[in-house]
């Protein structure tokens, strides 16, 4: 009888010794998140409260009387510097320079990845190693080198106001923001194209030259279609970078009706005129992390999914 018992003690203990490494792994990551979603919290809660329940109360608790008056302040009443007519005007500032600067870096990123895998030339090796080295320099380092050249292309665009009547937006702060992030920005998304098309099937584009499809029919009709996964990677990673930039914003746009929303909720959250509206500072937080946070809500799942699809080959 005890032969025939006697197995079922190792599947028993090992049973035991899995949950237990379960109920470590899951309790480490629960405190973890807590951890980590506090502040999230903390301002979500803040934002509903009361200045009264705020002064008198826990920032962890709940608020007992839940109003959304300081989120509308925020929006459209809140002081940011000598204007008071809320933070609206500047989260379409964020959003006017955020949507060319995301579309035209990435459709760039496609381009140069396209080339540097499928169409490769000499060099092309040292060219992809450069880019990747612009990936590492610091953001000071090139705040000076960028501001002559802003101011260069303020002087041509000036120019051809003169003489056209036209200056295409060269020299608008808005203009300038977006063609820092579509430069610096660059790096990154060719790296990501890169290494996805590297995986590509080089087949298909020699058969679709064999049929006479030109460059950009190729790269239209064949590599776009298929490159959903790491274009959702790339859009994410460059709004959220861009969204949330200060200091390209503060140098390049930091004064006047111009400013993005970083520096616009900062001059907010810094006010030095009468009381320190927590809850207002903190709706208007909340207001700006919104577009990052939909943006990983609706496609943050594809984006684990888009970085590992050009990580194995075959």
């Amino acid at each position: 009888m005890s032969a025939v018992t006697s197995p079922a003690r190792p599947a028993s203990s090992g049973a035991s010794a899995r949950t237990i490494n379960r109920i470590v792994i899951y309790g480490l990551l629960a405190l973890f998140a807590i951890f980590y979603l506090m502040p999230l919290f903390v301002m979500l809660v803040t934002s509903f409260k009361t200045m009264d329940e705020i002064q008198n109360g826990n920032m962890l608790s709940l608020p007992q009387s839940p109003t959304i008056e300081p989120w509308f302040k925020a929006w459209g009443q809140t002081c940011v510097g000598l204007t008071c007519a809320g933070i609206k005007g500047y989260f379409w500032n964020s959003i006017k320079m955020v949507v060319p600067a995301v579309l035209i870096s990435t459709l760039l990123g496609a381009l140069n990845g396209y080339v540097l895998t499928k169409w490769r030339f000499r060099g092309h090796t040292l060219v992809f190693g450069l880019m990747l080295f612009a990936c590492f320099i610091p953001f000071q380092s090139v705040l000076l080198p960028m501001a002559t050249i802003l101011g260069s292309i303020g002087r041509f665009g000036a120019s051809l106001q003169n003489a056209t009547g036209f200056n295409f937006g060269l020299g608008n702060s808005t203009v300038n923001l977006v063609f820092v992030h579509v430069v610096y920005g660059l790096g990154f998304t060719t790296l990501f194209f890169r290494n996805y098309y590297e995986a590509f099937p080089t087949e298909l584009v020699k058969a679709a030259q064999v049929d006479g499809a030109s460059f950009f029919q190729i790269f239209r009709r064949i590599m776009l279609p298929n490159s959903m996964p790491i274009f959702v990677v790339t859009v994410i990673y460059q709004f959220t970078n861009i969204w949330n930039d200060f200091l390209f914003a503060s140098a390049y746009a930091g004064t006047g009706d111009v400013m993005p929303m970083t520096v616009a909720l900062n001059n907010v959250v810094n006010t030095s005129t009468g009381v320190v509206e927590y809850n207002v500072n903190m709706a208007a937080a909340m207001i700006a992390a919104l577009p990052t946070l939909i943006v990983y809500v609706v496609a943050g799942r594809y984006f684990v999914r888009g970085l590992m699809a050009g990580a194995v080959k075959g």
